[in-house]
């Protein structure tokens, strides 16, 4: 109730600021008023095509997060398991991560049509986190637990469910809390640039375009609402899926 009370405290107070500005400002074309936009929002999500727009828009964002979750998990455990493919792909994850989103996005629309481009270029953005978190995990796992787990006769998959995974998973939920944020944001940039046909990118660029700063603003806040919703589903689907194979769980 506290954390609740907190928040909504927190949000009360920046509202405030942004409708003083706004009065400061006295131009709706610049800064328009959280009203305006609150109202503008109700009125886009009264018809059809925003929540259209919406789904298909939050439907490449996950796709590309589980297909970065997934791939980068795997990965992961690939280079931890042999030095060889660690040399291979360690260079190709820093490549990844040091290429500016803008210029993968030109590369790849020469390519890939622009309704496949923004899944990639979230799985582009995600996967080097996931690795990289997944791979801390493994390393950083106990070996006194390893070699106790030897000790005991445990299968190969007991000691993932009860040595490797309870080591994994704090780097592995952190790391898709962060993927999770950079790979909407870059899915929303990639549709800014690219423009597919029915997409919230698409949307922003037409309302930059025509100064119609108040939708701007309400796309945004879309934009916002969605990446929060993201991140408490797909955490807690993953999660979920991590407590099934915690010590908890049954014996392997």
């Amino acid at each position: 109730m506290k954390t609740l009370l907190k928040t909504c405290g927190v949000a009360a107070f920046w509202l405030c600021v942004w409708q003083l500005l706004a009065l400061w400002v006295g131009n709706g074309l610049l800064l328009p008023s959280p009203v305006a936009v609150v109202v503008r929002l109700g009125q886009l999500a009264l018809t059809a095509g925003f929540w259209k727009v919406t789904a298909l828009s939050l439907l490449r964002v996950v796709l590309g997060s589980v297909l970065a979750v997934v791939s980068g998990v795997l990965l992961a455990v690939i280079c931890c398991r042999w030095k060889l493919a660690d040399t291979l792909f360690a260079p190709m994850v820093t490549v990844i991560k040091s290429t500016p989103v803008a210029s993968f996005i030109v590369l790849l629309l020469l390519w890939l049509g622009r309704d496949l481009l923004p899944v990639v270029i979230v799985v582009l953005m995600a996967l080097p986190v996931i690795w990289g978190n997944v791979c801390a995990g493994i390393r950083n796992t106990d070996p006194l637990l390893l070699r106790t787990a030897k000790v005991f006769g445990f299968t190969r998959l007991r000691t993932l469910r009860r040595v490797y995974i309870p080591s994994v998973m704090p780097h592995f939920l952190s790391g898709c809390r962060t993927a999770l944020g950079l790979g909407w944001k870059a899915g929303i940039a990639a549709e800014v640039l690219t423009v597919p046909a029915l997409s919230i990118g698409k949307l922003l660029m037409e309302a930059k375009q025509y100064w119609e700063v108040t939708d701007l603003f309400a796309w945004t806040l879309v934009v916002i609402l969605c990446s929060l919703i993201i991140e408490k589903v797909l955490m807690a689907a993953i999660g979920r899926l991590g407590r099934a194979c915690w010590p908890g769980g049954e014996d392997a």
